[in-house]
């Protein structure tokens, strides 16, 4: 391996590629038209085009990355996580090119990938799931039957995915129907496949993820648990390491249950095996990640492995660095920064980044891929950057993670910096008994105060300025040397215009028209529930909106009849503009 092609964006592609520079690597990024000056396009010793539209689809487009993999010279793939990290497929075109694909093979993302089939790998390896079944269901009949079989809550969830998308918790029969509509919906929009499966839904448990390395030689170690009951919709906001929850002898009995799930799967490389805890202590194999995981940085703090590293060598065919499971030593936590409102339920929150400063100090990471004026786009995921404090113990760690979210400072859209600062606060957090729907169940996030929208500093730019162009699909950097708009004196610096911040759409006024309902941000209509005519009461749902990987349900704040409908599905909207009103 001599060239490694990053095929992601963001902080973890700015993660490889300094891993992959400190081996000696060349390293080539891709990017979209919108990501074009971002981070990782700078870090990577060349940057290549790989689609012109701003959205997910360039990062998906498997012809043209393995297009570039071979016109720069690239002899390895790493998929990162997210896009294609998971795409069994895309990991065998990587194969059949001749090239190095940095992850497990694609038979073990086929088998893993599936929930069904790799529910079926680990029972038969000796690891117990959830109460559920093992087969698709297609109709509502077919899930009440099943919750008739388990007892409400079920959860309905995507077969190919993870990541709380694709999954619907249902607590009566009469919440059937919408929810596997909208599991389908998301399953088939996110992973390509509508299949989902019907499992008992576990109140009050603990999210406990298991990391494991397995490399060609048959050799696997477990590196540790981490715990990521901290969650909003399903996706992890806070993870830490070890969990305060599992005790020595519950880690030994998980990491051996981790090490035969993988190894029913022929796995090589990281992955990650997923379970939840019960209140009683009982484990359950949830799904396995055949791939780098976002929390991976707190494993890394407390077994001083890189990770990245070790996936690097694992794929060029060297064994591990070590085979024996390592001492954990301290504890670390990881906040992850998304751009997010936590006053209005998380609500996505694209748009520019105006001012910029990490903490640091000792004990603090910060993993990231945006700079000042790096624009927050809705077509990808809303994570900002990743926090990572370590300290000798839990509550040393926490307060180091106080003082370094306090030191943060992010202008320009609302992140969840101020939900996390309350949420370590808080005292069933402090005492290390959440739970994955504590944040719903015990917080009340709406008082937190929502950052005026800031804009674009007026400034005044050289003579001499650097910009970006493309010949033949790649990225360089070039000098060039604007008209002075003025008069310029001797040794003078010429002064370009200034630059205006972007208008946006005007929004109706608050408290103009309860009727009016407008949209919250930027993005997709994906289902309309209701047609001009009807009639609504309060709170009932209205539209879906979709925005940064996440579905949105807009509903009504008043009662009356809907008037005026302007938008249908497939739709895409402003942030303020009108979806319909109501009278």
């Amino acid at each position: 391996m001599k060239t490694l092609l990053i095929a992601n964006r963001g902080e973890i592609a700015v993660r490889i590629i300094r891993t992959a520079r400190e081996l000696g690597l060349r390293t080539v990024a891709i990017y979209s038209e919108l990501d074009r000056d971002a981070l990782h396009t700078k870090l990577a010793d060349e940057a290549w085009n790989v689609g012109p539209a701003p959205s997910a689809e360039s990062y998906l487009n498997q012809t043209r990355i393995l297009e570039v993999a071979a016109e720069s010279g690239a002899d390895a793939v790493h998929p990162g996580y997210g896009f294609m990290a998971e795409n069994g497929e895309f990991a065998q075109k990587v194969t059949d090119a001749g090239l190095i694909w940095v992850g497990p093979p694609p038979a073990a993302i086929h088998l893993m990938g599936d929930k069904i089939s790799s529910r079926r790998a680990a029972e038969a390896a000796g690891v117990s799931g959830v109460p559920g079944n093992t087969d698709p269901v297609t109709t509502a009949e077919e899930v009440i039957a099943l919750a008739d079989q388990f007892g409400y809550p079920i959860a309905i969830k995507a077969a190919h995915g993870g990541g709380g998308k694709g999954l619907k918790v249902v607590k009566s029969p009469d919440e059937v129907q919408s929810a596997l509509d909208s599991a389908r919906r998301e399953a088939e929009a996110y992973f390509g496949n509508a299949e989902v499966y019907v499992e008992k839904y576990l109140e009050r448990p603990r999210h406990i993820e298991a990391q494991v390395l397995f490399d060609t030689h048959g050799n696997g170690v477990f590196l540790g648990e981490r715990d990521c009951s901290v969650q909003r919709r399903h996706q992890k906001l806070i993870e830490e390491s070890p969990s305060s929850s599992v005790t020595p002898e519950q880690r030994s009995e998980l990491g051996e249950a981790a090490l035969a799930v993988a190894r029913a799967a022929d796995y090589v490389n990281a992955g990650t095996v997923e379970f939840l805890m019960d209140k009683d202590g009982s484990f359950y194999f949830l799904e396995m990640n055949t791939r780098i995981q976002v929390e991976h940085a707190v494993t890394e703090m407390v077994t001083g492995i890189d990770l990245v590293r070790e996936q690097l060598r694992i794929a060029m065919g060297e064994t591990l660095s070590s085979t024996e499971p390592p001492q954990l030593f301290g504890h670390a936590i990881e906040f992850r920064v998304n751009a997010e409102d936590p006053a209005l339920n998380f609500m996505p929150s694209p748009g520019s980044i105006v001012e910029y400063f990490e903490p640091g100090g000792f004990g603090v990471r910060v993993d990231s891929g945006v700079v000042v004026e790096s624009a927050v786009s809705q077509y990808y995921d809303n994570l900002i950057a990743k926090l990572v404090v370590w300290g000798s113990t839990r509550e040393e760690a926490l307060a180091r993670g106080k003082r370094a979210l306090e030191e943060y400072r992010i202008r320009g859209i609302p992140t969840t910096i101020p939900a996390h600062l309350a949420i370590i606060a808080h005292p069933t957090f402090q005492a290390g008994e959440h739970y994955t729907k504590f944040v719903e169940d015990e917080m009340d996030l709406s008082g937190l105060a929502t950052p005026p929208a800031a804009h674009l500093p007026e400034e005044e730019e050289l003579a001499e300025r650097r910009m970006v162009v493309e010949v033949g699909g790649r990225r360089y950097v070039v000098r060039v040397w604007t008209p002075s708009v003025g008069p310029v004196s001797p040794g003078s610096q010429r002064v370009a215009p200034r630059r205006r911040a972007p208008k946006l759409e005007k929004k109706a006024a608050s408290g103009e028209s309860a009727g009016v309902i407008i949209a919250p941000m930027q993005g997709t209509i994906v289902k309309v529930h209701k047609k001009a005519g009807d009639s609504v009461v309060v709170d009932e749902a209205l539209c879906v909106l979709e925005a940064m990987k996440m579905e949105n349900e807009i509903r009504s704040p008043v009662e009356g009849e809907i008037v005026e409908l302007r938008i249908q599905s497939g739709d895409t909207v402003s942030s303020g503009a009108v979806l319909l009103i109501i009278k």
